[in-house]
């Protein structure tokens, strides 16, 4: 009778350990299958290319042999842009956020009549020709929109300035023979800076409202006027910048927000001059080690 009850409950505890190991087999394997976790597949980057039409612009770069040698790349050069090994260094896309990048820093490849270097485009109404330019009377309208990427500091904390858009003026060959000019240089009526986050506009004034239609070609005659900032601060933010001109009136306005009108005696003279549109990055310090990146994402002209 003992043997028969000891052997009994070793046959019961056989089926419990036999029972019991089945069924942790199975909560294992149900566990298993459900916290395996698949790895997320990569997600391609998307790549973006600015949308800006080149065909009438050159680009002047701080890059050249000796001072005042800076290099320049018209149409159909320029369109290409992206596979120029001397041009790609400063000026490139930003495939992440769509936009076409110029780069400076303080060299000695300037262009005439200055000190500071640049990566700026400059408008050509005929490509490759530098002698086809407008007048306020025939009126012109620039649209773009940009941001600063980067730029250095100075020793007192503030970012270094960078002229971002400009209005230059152009002399005639006669308005040039007439004065004993070696050159068509005539001053800039527009500066648009980007200082320390603000936008900052400047234009030019008659020293003397009074000088004859002989004197007002000479660059003595103008100065800088007070200039004048947005209330907004852009930061490192994008921003549009509107240019419209008409005879005798330029209104520069920022995030079509803010309007500044020009249309002084001065403005009104200053139809004598032909003129072209410049946009990009006319850095404005020579500190060692300092440089900007300005950014440009759109950009249209009309005349």
């Amino acid at each position: 009778m003992k043997s028969f009850r000891k052997g009994l409950l070793v046959c019961t505890v056989l089926m419990f350990v036999s029972v019991n190991a089945t069924s942790q087999s199975k909560k294992s394997s149900v566990t298993a299958s459900e916290t395996r976790v698949e790895k997320p597949k990569k997600r391609k980057r998307k790549v973006k290319l600015p949308e800006i039409d080149l065909s009438n612009w050159k680009v002047t770069i701080p890059a050249g042999e000796g001072k005042g040698g800076a290099t320049s790349i018209e149409p159909p050069a320029i369109l290409d842009y992206a596979n120029n090994d001397v041009l790609r260094p400063f000026m490139y896309n930003d495939s992440a956020s769509g936009a076409l990048v110029f780069y400076a820093y303080p060299t000695d490849a300037t262009t005439a009549n200055t000190k500071y270097s640049r990566t700026e485009l400059r408008e050509q109404m005929e490509p490759g020709n530098d002698k086809v330019n407008w007048t306020f009377a025939e009126g012109a309208n620039l649209k773009a929109k940009m941001a600063m990427d980067e730029v250095s500091r100075a020793d007192d904390g503030k970012y270094h300035k960078v002229i971002i858009a400009q209005i230059h003026g152009r002399l005639t060959n006669e308005q040039r023979e007439l004065i004993g000019q070696k050159d068509n240089n005539a001053p800039p009526i527009l500066k648009i800076y980007w200082q320390n986050g603000k936008i900052r506009v400047k234009t030019k004034v008659l020293k003397y409202a009074g000088v004859n239609q002989k004197g007002i070609l000479y660059k003595e005659a103008w100065t800088d006027d007070e200039g004048k900032n947005f209330e907004q601060e852009v930061g490192f933010r994008k921003f549009a910048l509107e240019i419209n001109v008409t005879d005798g009136k330029m209104v520069v306005s920022l995030n079509k927000h803010e309007f500044f009108v020009y249309d002084s005696a001065s403005i009104k003279r200053w139809g004598v001059f032909e003129n072209y549109f410049k946009v990009g990055n006319y850095f404005q310090s020579r500190d060692k080690g300092a440089f900007a990146k300005v950014k440009l994402y759109e950009l249209s002209v009309n005349h």
